[in-house]
């Protein structure tokens, strides 16, 4: 006989530390902070505002130099992290990260709130994503109408940010941009590279985050998680002139950001060909935003601005 009880509230279906479902399909993210308010922000004078977009939105960011300038400054089209699972525009961490970027370049930054697995699996985030950098080229907002420098386009993002940089930038016919900025991206793949572990479970584990954001996935050697796969679109097909990869010495995909960054510098020719890899000793994965003033994340943050501001 079927049982009419329902099912238990507080019963764990899956736990991923992000973000944990309850077989009554209830969804909990336990370690996200509460959020931060867009407006002025007195630290760096950078004004943002949200705007909603369908079915996603999108946090822009405006240098206070905009009121003096003559010139158009760069755009920075950003992707937060969270395992495309977790985190939003609102993550007091990455808004105070872009308030500051933005102020330092001084540039336009566009963060892009994505929707989240697992109620909106993979590819959704990466629709959004495309949706937003082609939203933002069409300059319909007013703010990236008047002082965006379309001829100066950045995408950047954080571990599954960064991936989501690699989407946007390998996409056929995806528009050719200034450069892409990927800090400790959440890359993956069966067989190991460099120091990565060769140990089968762990490996695994490596996976699974990625098998439930994306179900439809043909696994962790899918073109989207292991750009090195074979049958990926070739790297030199990356729609951006110039490439930067930060990696960190105490993070597990340190080693699968390097090869990709020699990946990239190999198809586009060797070494020096428009791709820069800064390895960051002694830190963990996304250090630089829970530790902002460490001289580490300085300099960390120091090299993107310079990056973004180099001819």
């Amino acid at each position: 006989m079927a049982s009419n009880t329902a099912p238990d509230d507080n019963e764990v279906a899956h736990d991923y530390g992000l973000v944990r479902v309850y077989k009554s399909g209830r969804v909990e993210r336990p370690l996200v902070a509460p959020p931060a308010a867009a407006g002025l922000d007195p630290a760096t004078g950078v004004e943002s505002k949200d705007v909603q977009l369908g079915d996603y939105s999108a946090r822009l960011y405006l240098p206070t130099a905009a009121s003096t300038a003559t010139d158009k400054f760069p755009v920075i089209v950003y992707v937060h992290g969270g395992g495309f699972v977790a985190e939003s525009v609102a993550s007091p961490n990455g808004h105070r990260f872009l308030n500051s970027l933005t102020a330092a370049c001084p540039a336009l930054a566009v963060s892009v709130e994505y929707r989240l697995a697992p109620e909106h699996p993979l590819p959704a985030a990466y629709e959004d994503c495309v949706a937003a950098l082609t939203w933002v080229l069409s300059a319909a907002d007013p703010w990236v109408a008047e002082h965006g420098d379309l001829g100066r386009v950045f995408v950047a993002g954080d571990s599954a940010g960064a991936n989501a940089c690699h989407h946007l930038v390998i996409q056929p016919g995806a528009v050719r941009l200034k450069g892409a900025v990927l800090i400790h991206p959440w890359f993956w793949g069966s067989e190991a590279v460099g120091e990565e572990t060769r140990n089968p479970a762990w490996r695994a584990m490596g996976g699974r985050l990625w098998e439930f954001a994306c179900p439809g996935s043909s696994g962790v050697d899918d073109a989207r998680m292991n750009p090195m796969a074979p049958g990926a679109p070739g790297l030199e097909t990356l729609a951006c002139e110039r490439v930067m990869v930060c990696v960190a010495e105490g993070d597990f995909l340190r080693w699968r950001g390097r090869a990709y960054a020699e990946a990239v510098a190999a198809a586009r020719g060797g070494e020096g060909q428009g791709v820069e890899l800064l390895e960051t000793e002694g830190v963990g994965h996304v250090f630089h935003l829970f530790k902002p003033d460490c001289d580490k994340a300085k300099e960390m943050f120091d090299r993107i601005v310079a990056f973004v501001n180099a001819p």
